[in-house]
């Protein structure tokens, strides 16, 4: 390359880093996240356990905050949006609609061999900025486990996983449009 196409080059490819350095990564994050334009914040209210008004579900202690904090961490840490308690670009809110256990397999006496926790959580998303991507959806996901454990002893990871899938999968829904 001759010293002009050499320089021509290298200042090419700084504003390339300039540009998705100072614009690129306002609106669409390394997660997949697309972001409209202006949104600066996001709010999570608090969602509500009702888990024990379907039949068969009941209302685990707790549950609901640590749903509401686990949503609040994923978007923290997969945007670079600052989250507030009123006012938000985004909102999120709903209702955790389920939490069951059940069994899914069972041994020749008849008796359970494997258990699944199933949780459902409903979701109303607002995008002040872009109204046309908002929705009110649900999301499910569950958790197998040996039927000589009790709900207790697997309660931590089961939560864990289950918080995982299901607070990416509203981000997708979200944010990533999957």
């Amino acid at each position: 390359m001759t010293s002009m196409k050499m320089k021509l080059y290298k200042s090419f490819l700084l504003g390339m880093v300039f540009c998705f350095s100072s614009l690129g990564c306002k609106f669409y994050s390394f997660t997949g996240a697309s972001i409209p334009a202006g949104t600066e914040t996001f709010q999570v209210n608090y969602f509500d356990n009702i888990a024990g008004n379907r039949p068969g579900s009941t209302v685990e202690p707790g549950f609901d905050q640590e749903f509401t904090l686990a949503l609040q961490d994923i978007l923290l840490n997969q945007t670079n949006l600052s989250l507030v308690g009123t006012g938000g670009d985004l909102i999120f809110e709903g209702e955790i609609t389920q939490y069951s256990v059940s069994p899914m397999t069972s041994t020749a006496n008849n008796t359970a061999a494997q258990n699944r926790l199933t949780v459902n959580v409903n979701v109303r998303y607002t995008n002040t900025k872009k109204d046309e991507d908002s929705f009110e959806k649900s999301f499910s996901f569950f958790y197998d486990f040996d039927a000589n454990l009790q709900l207790f002893d697997i309660k931590s990871s089961a939560h864990e996983e289950i918080f995982e899938r299901i607070t990416q999968d509203i981000f997708n829904a979200a944010l990533a449009k999957w």
